[in-house]
């Protein structure tokens, strides 16, 4: 093992490469209007699908779940169980944070810290865990920062 002093000077003689920021975090709203067949949605559809196309992103278990949960139940999206299948071996190669108890636990504290909703803390504590500083959501407040991170929504 190297001394403290001499790892210092170690680090500080090598080129300073650029810090690689994560992928950004999405959120269920933008895999739903992704594959929603709803005509009120074409323009939303259409934009979340570049985003999807164009981006490396994150996710967690808890907006794989919301997906399917609204997909199944909201019958005016026209998204199939075949449509469901096909997005979800899409993010076979996806980095997906498990909702762990440790999640839930920052989770709460966000919560009470930013007044959210707990669905919200935990999506915005799996972004935060993941590294991602951009969570792409139409639910939370577009620019709003939770310690780091902000949220952009691409509908605006």
């Amino acid at each position: 093992m190297i001394a403290r002093p001499a790892r210092a000077a170690l680090r500080s003689s090598l080129p300073r490469l650029p810090r690689m920021a994560a992928p950004p975090f999405i959120d269920a709203n933008i895999l739903l209007y992704a594959g929603s067949h709803a005509p009120d949605d074409a323009v939303k559809k259409h934009q979340a699908g570049q985003l999807l196309a164009t981006l490396d992103f994150c996710l967690s278990s808890q907006v794989i779940q919301e997906f399917i949960s609204n997909a199944l139940r909201k019958k005016a999206l026209g998204i199939s169980t075949d449509q469901i299948e096909a997005v979800l071996r899409c993010l076979e190669d996806v980095t997906v944070q498990p909702v762990t108890y440790e999640l839930i636990l920052q989770a709460w504290q966000l919560r009470r810290r930013f007044q959210v909703s707990h669905w919200d803390s935990t999506i915005i504590t799996a972004a935060q865990i993941l590294g991602c500083t951009t969570l792409y959501s139409e639910d939370l407040t577009h620019g709003q920062d939770f310690g780091g991170g902000h949220v952009v929504n691409p509908f605006r």
